[in-house]
């Protein structure tokens, strides 16, 4: 039995549709059951937990094979990260409790980053787990394909696709989350030694011109990147909906300075499959 985490998610679902394909048995863990309801009709087990609940944790990762963590995204999180150390305190304790012989967790390209930004949540998470003692395998995957999803909408009716990543002709590490996915069940399964870090990319590294030409073919209309001027972030994000765009400028700017990057040699990054036009397919319908 798999225990996973965020499974309503892309990520979370992806690494369940991966180990439900291999004939795994997966536990969803879920914090609403009404949502676990399509989970239970493709066959899994569904224990109802919060991330900030240890023991409700430590009762849905009792008895498993393994664990995935996969914490759930805050994108406008209150100074200090208050809520992602609630969350990691109580996975830590719950991990602790069950000792799953094996646990994968969701970090991000960058956590190894000591500058402060939106991804340090992540870091805190990886701090929070290392010291567990068994293993625990943190998953960091290069900036997700899927983020396209926004773009889709100007780039159809528009044909501009505004880019936060700067400039326009650097080629930037990406993936698609059905990869994350199945790096991720891969990794819970194997038999051996787990390794520490696993950082993963897509099959190539991809410029804002390329996403564009990408878009262009899918969409059957013309599509050119621009650049989204920094000055105008804060006021952008604001008018989203954001409190305190700060931690996503310094997130974009760790991007687009070069120091959220991969920690390890570009020959120690794996690779996966599924490229951007086909994500962008996806995205369309």
């Amino acid at each position: 039995m798999y225990a996973i985490t965020g499974i309503t998610g892309q990520v979370g679902g992806a690494v369940a549709r991966a180990l439900l394909a291999q004939g795994k048995p997966v536990r969803a863990v879920v914090r609403d059951e009404a949502k676990g309801r399509v989970w239970a009709e493709l066959g899994c087990e569904v224990a109802i937990a919060a991330m900030d609940d240890a023991a409700a944790l430590a009762r849905a990762f009792a008895g498993t094979a393994g664990v995935f963590v996969l914490p759930p995204p805050n994108f406008d999180p209150e100074p200090g990260f208050p809520e992602a150390r609630a969350e990691n305190a109580a996975v830590r304790q719950a991990l602790d409790t069950a000792r799953p012989p094996r646990v994968v967790c969701l970090s991000t390209v960058g956590a190894q980053a000591a500058q402060p930004n939106l991804l340090s949540q992540r870091t805190l998470m990886e701090e929070a787990l290392r010291t567990l003692p068994f293993p625990v395998t943190f998953l960091r995957p290069a900036w997700f394909l899927e983020n396209l999803r926004w773009d889709i909408t100007q780039a159809s009716e528009q044909g501009v696709l505004s880019s936060y990543l700067q400039p326009l002709e650097r080629a930037v590490p990406m993936v698609a989350t059905a990869d994350v996915g199945s790096v991720a069940a891969e990794l819970l399964v194997q038999e051996g030694e787990a390794p520490r870090i696993v950082e993963l990319e897509g099959p190539e590294r991809l410029t804002q011109h390329a996403i564009a030409a990408a878009l262009s073919q899918v969409l059957g209309r013309p599509v050119h990147a621009e650049v989204v001027p920094r000055e105008t972030w804060g006021a952008i994000f604001r008018a989203q909906g954001m409190r305190d765009p700060v931690p996503r400028i310094q997130m974009l700017d760790g991007f687009n300075e070069g120091w959220i990057r991969f920690e390890g040699s570009d020959a120690s990054v794996r690779r996966g499959k599924v490229g951007v036009s086909e994500v962008i397919r996806s995205l369309v319908g």
